[in-house]
């Protein structure tokens, strides 16, 4: 199993200078958008389901990154997850999955700061993402219930 830091991050950096200062510390990186990140649990969850998807092979991706992105977007083809998933321009801040590395970020490195808010579950987030509300159901679960479903579609 990958072990799964999550960050939001904020500042004046562009996703490429994200991307290149993260990957120069080690590890790998994935950058979300904010509004499409219900919690903590959807990234792991996604990992979880990628790294599953990987044993057992029944990846849709060659990487495992993209793989990831295709159970946090809750789709099944790859073109339509990545654009959903990527930092929009207008984004406000940006939200980090980062695998196998636990050290500093040094993120000042790239002017910005950590910003936990930014993957604060909402109904907003979860309907972005395509799960469905109900009475009940907090965003967080609506998102992995709709994950869950994404995995036995593509068996």
């Amino acid at each position: 199993m990958t072990g799964t830091r999550v960050v939001g991050i904020r500042g004046s950096f562009t996703f490429e200078e994200a991307v290149n200062h993260m990957s120069s510390l080690g590890g790998n990186i994935i950058l979300f958008d904010p509004s499409m990140i219900c919690g903590r649990d959807h990234i792991v969850s996604a990992v979880h389901h990628a790294d599953m998807a990987f044993s057992e092979h029944r990846n849709r991706s060659k990487t495992l990154l993209t793989e990831i992105v295709l159970y946090a977007a809750c789709e099944r083809q790859i073109g339509k997850a990545l654009d959903k998933m990527k930092p929009k321009p207008e984004s406000d801040g940006m939200v980090a999955a980062i695998l196998d590395y636990d050290g500093d970020l040094k993120l000042s490195e790239i002017d910005a700061v950590s910003d936990d808010s930014l993957f604060a579950p909402s109904a907003e987030k979860a309907k972005n993402v395509g799960a469905e509300m109900f009475d009940g159901v907090s965003p967080e679960d609506a998102v992995l219930e709709q994950m869950a479903m994404v995995d036995l579609m593509k068996q």
